[in-house]
């Protein structure tokens, strides 16, 4: 058989490529690496007190992580995508970040000067964003195993949307057993252990999902 007789019969019997969903290779993966972090934070924190639910400090990192979460899973579907555009989705990701960010500044500025210091700081400061970026990597790992199974040709910035997501799983799982309650706690500290993952699947990226 000639060459391009080969090639043409490999071009028309190949038939169409497998589509392969962003969602059902990011979900389980979140999921598991998810239960995981969370797994985790219950052995070895324990969850808060039953009567915390009842303020709203965990229910805005909850909410907080939730929708960073979903936002950076968008991100991460467009840039799983050759050639997509993941401008809307990245502005989501930082309009998510801003809000939470112009909460805590209200709230900071709301709160007596002599209290200013305990809302921002409260006991577990330097804890929080190493606690986040390390329960992470559980999650991390399977998203980049997500990643991998679609096309992404920015793998920077694709890298980065799995640290973004992996963090967002990690808060959330972190929030069951963090016990502060201030917003400006939150938008600090939540933020630099989400944006430290961030960085690192950055990092990871171009070695990781090289093709």
């Amino acid at each position: 058989m000639k060459t391009d007789d080969l090639i043409t019969m490999i071009a028309t019997q190949a038939g169409p490529a497998p589509r392969v969903s962003a969602a059902s290779r990011l979900l389980p993966a979140g999921v598991v690496g998810g239960l995981i972090a969370a797994a985790i934070v219950l052995g070895v924190l324990g969850l808060i007190p039953a009567a915390m639910f009842t303020e709203p400090g965990p229910w805005i990192k909850i909410g907080y992580a939730s929708t960073l979460a979903i936002a950076a899973g968008w991100l991460f579907a467009r840039l799983g995508k050759p050639g997509a555009s993941g401008k809307q989705a990245t502005s989501a990701v930082i309009g998510v970040v801003l809000l939470m960010l112009m909460a805590g500044v209200l709230s900071y500025l709301g709160t007596p000067e002599s209290e200013r210091a305990t809302v921002l700081l409260g006991h577990s400061w330097l804890v929080c964003p190493w606690a986040i970026l390390t329960l992470s990597l559980p999650v991390m790992a399977g998203s980049f195993w997500a990643m991998r199974g679609l096309a992404p040709t920015n793998l920077i910035f694709a890298g980065a949307a799995c640290g973004i997501f992996s963090g967002s799983v990690a808060a959330l799982a972190y929030a069951l057993a963090c016990t502060e309650p201030a917003a400006p706690f939150i938008a600090v500290w939540y933020t630099l252990g989400i944006a430290l993952c961030g960085v690192l699947g950055a990092m990871l990226g171009p070695r990781l999902l090289r093709w």
